[in-house]
């Protein structure tokens, strides 16, 4: 079942990299690494994806190699570049089911409204420090990203895992959660994380479940959108750079 369906992975880094692992260890057909930056030192305690002897190449590159190796019956494209307004609808268009493992709110903000403009599900995953969320987005069936966080937060409010620092352990978990979900999308079973925010808190491995609404008046998913095109998201988020 798995063999005819296809998955896009926004982000090749530390939730992109376990996820990615395990779709093509598990037999999606096709798998495509979106991905601008390159493979950096300080990233590969958490960016398992990637070795030391790929410092310097393209993230997608050097990922596509490894799930390739892993399970050459799965096709697995490669898109280098940043995604943008101009390319994102184009780009999702061709795929099942969308991982957003960005790791900044302007990324975040264009996958949801482009998912949400396509009717393309959409499994959502952040970390922090110690902490990580889970949570799935399904045009039609529950919340989006915009009904959960109607604006972004004031511009450097919060540090990245650059500047705050990560457990590398931490994606290796929240990516396989986010796998679990596609996997759970692709082939109907179960049932997905829609309405559902799964947060988990490593230190004292625990878990918890909040739940998450529709916004009747979200700008985009609501009873009147104001959104009908992708819009500027680095303006929107105050220069957040994708």
């Amino acid at each position: 079942m798995l063999a005819g369906k296809s998955v896009l992975i926004v982000g090749a880094g530390g939730l992109g990299s376990p996820a990615a692992y395990q779709l093509a260890a598990a037999g999606v057909g096709r798998i495509c690494l979106c991905d601008a930056d390159l493979v950096d030192l300080s990233n590969l305690q958490r960016q398992i994806l990637h070795f030391s002897p790929d410092v310097g190449q393209p993230k997608v590159m050097s990922g596509a190699a490894k799930l390739r190796a892993l399970n050459p019956a799965v096709v697995v494209e490669e898109y280098r570049g940043r995604l943008t307004a101009a390319n994102a609808r184009e780009l999702f268009a061709p795929y099942d089911v969308v991982l957003d493992c960005s790791d900044n709110f302007a990324t975040r903000y264009l996958v949801n409204d482009a998912c949400v403009l396509l009717g393309k599900p959409q499994v959502h995953g952040s970390i922090f420090q110690f902490d990580g969320q889970v949570t799935v987005f399904q045009p039609g069936a529950g919340p989006c990203y915009r009904c959960v966080y109607p604006q972004p937060p004031a511009p450097g409010s919060v540090p990245s895992c650059a500047m705050a620092g990560v457990i590398g352990v931490l994606p290796g978990l929240v990516g396989s959660v986010m796998a679990m979900e596609a996997v759970k999308l692709l082939t109907g079973q179960g049932a997905p994380l829609v309405g559902r925010l799964v947060i988990y808190n490593a230190l004292d491995m625990e878990f918890a479940e909040v739940r998450i609404r529709h916004d009747p008046a979200c700008p985009i998913c609501g009873e009147a959108p104001s959104i009908c095109e992708l819009i500027d998201y680095e303006a929107f988020c105050g220069g957040d750079g994708l």
